[in-house]
Order: C-alpha cells, then sequence, then structure tokens
C-alpha cells in the first residue's frame, strides 16, 4: 500500500501465503541432505495479519501489526541413506503470532516524503517448546524453535523509507528495516534460543496514471543471520535471498482500498539445507478513517 501523509486512522488486513516446499542449500535445489541431518518435507505458512494505525498529522504514524499464524510441518526427521525413509511426522497449529508496534517519523523534509522508523516486536506468540507434533513417529516432541508461531524475544525494529514522483505517472520508492533481538525468555543454559538479526531492502516503482488501479513492481532483499542457542538449528537459519515482486492496487471507495502482490524467488544463498518456497502471495484489503 506504500506511505501516506494524509493524517487520520487506517485499518489494514493482510493474508499471507509461503509454501515451503524446496530443498535448498546454497544457491541450488536438492534432493536429500547427508547422513545424520534432518529431512524436512514441506511447511505451509498463512498468516493474517491486522494493522491499525493512526496518523496525528502528516509527520508522525504509529502503526500496530497483530498476526494470526496458521503452519503446518511435516518432516522425516533425521536421514539415513542406509535405511527406507520414515514415517512422517507433522504438525498442525494455528495461534496468535508476536505483535509489532511500530513508530514512523516522516517530517525530516517539507514534502514528507523521507521516513525513520522505530519499533519493538514483542513475545506474545507461543515459543520455545509450545507447540508438538500431532503425528508420527515424533508425536508429543516439541517443533524446532525457528517454527514455533512466537520468538520469546523482544526485538528492536529500525529502518527508514523514501518515496518521490520522478514523472507524471511514475513514483519510485525504497525501503529498509534492521530488526534484532534485546532479550528473550529462553536464556537458561542447554534451554536457550535467540533469533537471528534480519536485514531486509526493498526498492520499486508504481505507476499511478489512473488512481483507480496502480501497478507496481519492486525487488526485496532479504539477508538473515544464524539462530543462536542450544534450541537452534544453526546450521540451517541464514541466508540471502532476492524476490521480483509484482503487484497491484485497487481504489474501491475513497477510503477502501484491495491489493495483491506475489514475491518470485529469483536469488537465493542458503546455510545448510532449508525449505524455500517457490513463491509467495499477499491480498489485503486497506480502509482509511
Amino acid at each position: 500500500m506504500g506511505y501516506s501523509a494524509i493524517p487520520g486512522w487506517r485499518l489494514n488486513v493482510e493474508y499471507d501465503y509461503l509454501h515451503q516446499d524446496e530443498l535448498r542449500s546454497g544457491t541450488r535445489s536438492v534432493s536429500s541432505v547427508p547422513d545424520g541431518n534432518e529431512l524436512e518435507r514441506e511447511t505451509l505458512n498463512r498468516y493474517i495479519t491486522t494493522g491499525l494505525s493512526y496518523s496525528p498529522n502528516s509527520a508522525w504514524n504509529i502503526n500496530l501489526l497483530v498476526p494470526y499464524v496458521e503452519r503446518t510441518h511435516s518432516t522425516y526427521g533425521e536421514f539415513d541413506s542406509t535405511q527406507p525413509l520414515p514415517q512422517l511426522s507433522t504438525s498442525r497449529s494455528s495461534s496468535l503470532g508476536d505483535i509489532r508496534l511500530i513508530g514512523s517519523y516522516q517530517g525530516l523534509l517539507a514534502t514528507n516524503n523521507l521516513g525513520i522508523q522505530l519499533g519493538m516486536k514483542f513475545p506474545t506468540g507461543h515459543y520455545g517448546t509450545a507447540v508438538d507434533f500431532n503425528a508420527g513417529p515424533n508425536v508429543g516432541t516439541p517443533l524446532d524453535a525457528s517454527l514455533q508461531p512466537g520468538t520469546g524475544s523482544t526485538d528492536v525494529i529500525i529502518g527508514a523509507y523514501y518515496y518521490q514522483a520522478v514523472s507524471q505517472n511514475f513514483d519510485v520508492f525504497a525501503n529498509a528495516q534492521f530488526q534484532s533481538a534485546l532479550a528473550h525468555h529462553m536464556d537458561q543454559p542447554g534451554d536457550d534460543y535467540r533469533p537471528g538479526n534480519s536485514t531486509t531492502v526493498s526498492f520499486g516503482v508504481r505507476y499511478e496514471r489512473n488512481l483507480q488501479w496502480v501497478p507496481q513492481l519492486q525487488v526485496n532483499l532479504l539477508h538473515k543471520s544464524r539462530d543462536q542457542g542450544a534450541l537452534a538449528d544453526v546450521q540451517s537459519t541464514a541466508g540471502n535471498v532476492a524476490y521480483l515482486t509484482p503487484g497491484l492496487t485497487a481504489k474501491i471507495m475513497a477510503n477502501l482500498h484491495v491489493y495483491g502482490f506475489a514475491q518470485l524467488p529469483v536469488y537465493s544463498n542458503l546455510y545448510g539445507y532449508q525449505l524455500f518456497p517457490r513463491s509467495t502471495a499477499s491480498v489485503g484489503i486497506s480502509y482509511g478513517f
């Protein structure tokens, strides 16, 4: 939806679909893992995020983001090439995720098109060992900490963004955001987990000749460092990814918009062995009042 300098409230509901069913290592797709490593089959993530933002004036904004996480996961467990594949262990969970609260200030320029962000992510979702496998050989044992609905950490979020008209019909935009855990509930030796830092950078262009239908194209870059701790999969949680993301926003009424985006991976360099999506999709509705 982009950024706005219009004062008032805005309610946004977004649905994100992310199906990780391709096993990758480094920059390539692989069919298996070395003996002794976990062989995962797939993870299906569906996020429903409700956002409520308030701008008292054209310079300030505060945004509350509340995610609901639906996730299914399946794994064969530790791989042994001398044995037949074991029965799948599966899990299914639906619960609140980690809430984020982000403040923005875009009064640095008279045009209000350059902004900075400071926010927090709170440990409101289940974390650590809260969600177990519910079928298969691993039934009753907890999922990896990185697959829980929450991370158990309180994170700081720092960001900046810029947008600018470059002609009568085209706008360009860019943003960057860094997130890092400041404190984590699971901090006891042998029972600890800290999610890795993440950095995202996006830039793109919007075509605004007809404000009823605004197409856009953007590039999304993500860098994630390794998770840490005894409960972390340290070797298979880091990497660098690039997506090409086309999207479209449609104006339904004066203050009501719907939008959709498709993320298409064009590059990935993943540490260890990780499940990766062939594409992701997002749709949403936004109402200003």
